[in-house]
């Protein structure tokens, strides 16, 4: 069954927030709208700068567009069932054809996956690609190499491989036109790297489709939830699993910057770091449902983040534990919808909020309730 998401007017407009999916490989992850362009991706992490920052500004500060080239297709979408994999439907008046976007679980490298796959009559599609490092500002160098599209800037390296031909444009949009016939597929990897070494080798994009599938499917059958709403509370576990930052442990708050509050107003705030309340809460949540190795893993992570000393605890930390976080602002980017000023770090990280401390205590409580053994470090902490 496909949900369906009408725009307010009725045609694939720029999206609102409600018209994004997330996917994301729990090291970070990315939005996509229902107009098929992806808006918002931080690489190699979730705190890291993003590349594509339409979201918070315009498409000149990057985005990926993968589209039908005629307006006013009826647009369906879903997750496939108990995956992080999007299935975006768009239907024309020549035909139907289908994105699949997902980001693997990571091994060596980062990806996204965007398979275009044709579903009934014939169908003109555009692919547009504007990457922008550093928060949507910084232009980087491209090239051509063999199939393959290469673009450095800094410390990063993103390669775009697609059977396809890409051309390169105006201020360096990448952009192919193809067309889809029902039963025929075309895939596109971005790939991220560092500018200082060898690029990404390439991935069996069908693969990584498989095994991606694989892995969301076998973490969903852990599930003790026999509840009445198993769909939507399955949904949930998926998405908190999604921000998790499966290195360390840690649970980021959300995977984006500067969502107002309010449209227009100035309460825009990073969230991509991890707070106690909220990673407790979560904790509760995944124990409840039976996840007991991801418990096990995010209060391994709590104990290294506060330290022996239960007096120096903070409200939040970075994805591995780091105590440094510095609030400054994007100030070229307008904001989503023109909500400004765009806040890249936290501030609030020098507040003293005291409900913290019941909530570490809940979450070590609940824990240990579910079954999950204390260990050394944290019968150390509750002692101090």
């Amino acid at each position: 069954m496909f949900w369906v998401f009408p725009s307010r007017n009725g045609q694939m407009s720029s999206p609102n927030i409600e018209d994004y999916a997330l996917i994301g490989d729990c090291e970070t992850a990315a939005l996509v709208g229902r107009n098929g362009s992806l808006d918002w991706l931080c690489w190699p992490d979730f705190s890291s700068p993003a590349c594509f920052a339409a979201l918070l500004g315009t498409s000149e500060n990057g985005r990926w567009l993968i589209a039908p080239k005629s307006s006013g297709a009826k647009v369906t979408r879903r997750y496939r069932p108990h995956t992080l994999i999007v299935e975006t439907q768009f239907e024309t008046s020549s035909g139907v054809v289908e994105l699949i976007d997902l980001m693997p679980i990571r091994g060596k490298n980062s990806n996204v996956i965007r398979i275009v796959r044709g579903r009934q009559g014939r169908v003109q599609m555009r692919m547009e690609m504007l990457l922008r490092f550093e928060y949507g500002r910084m232009v980087p160098w491209q090239e051509k190499s063999g199939a393959a599209w290469i673009a450095r800037a800094g410390p990063s390296l993103v390669i775009l491989r697609t059977s396809e031909t890409v051309e390169e444009g105006k201020n360096g949009l990448l952009s192919a036109d193809f067309t889809l016939k029902a039963g025929q597929r075309v895939a596109f990897v971005l790939s991220y790297g560092r500018s200082y070494e060898q690029p990404p080798a390439p991935i069996d994009h069908e693969k990584e489709l498989t095994e991606t599938e694989a892995f969301w499917t076998k973490w969903c059958m852990q599930s003790s939830y026999r509840g009445p709403w198993g769909d939507p509370v399955e949904r949930s576990l998926i998405t908190l699993k999604a921000l998790t930052y499966r290195p360390s442990g840690g649970i980021v708050a959300a995977p984006s910057t500067s969502l107002p509050e309010r449209i227009g107003g100035p309460l825009n705030w990073d969230y991509r770091y991890c707070w106690l309340r909220d990673a407790s809460l979560t904790l509760a949540a995944i124990t409840d449902a039976g996840f007991h190795e991801d418990a096990i893993h995010w209060k391994q992570w709590l104990l290294r983040a506060v330290g022996r000393d239960a007096s120096q605890v903070q409200i939040m930390y970075g994805l591995s534990g780091e105590r440094q976080i510095l609030e400054w602002e994007a100030g070229w980017l307008p904001g989503y919808q023109k909500s400004s000023p765009v806040r890249i770090g936290n501030a609030a990280v020098k507040q003293t909020q005291q409900d913290i401390y019941g909530e570490i205590a809940h979450a070590l409580f609940h824990a240990r309730e579910a079954g999950i053994p204390c260990d050394g470090l944290e019968l150390t902490l509750q002692q101090s």
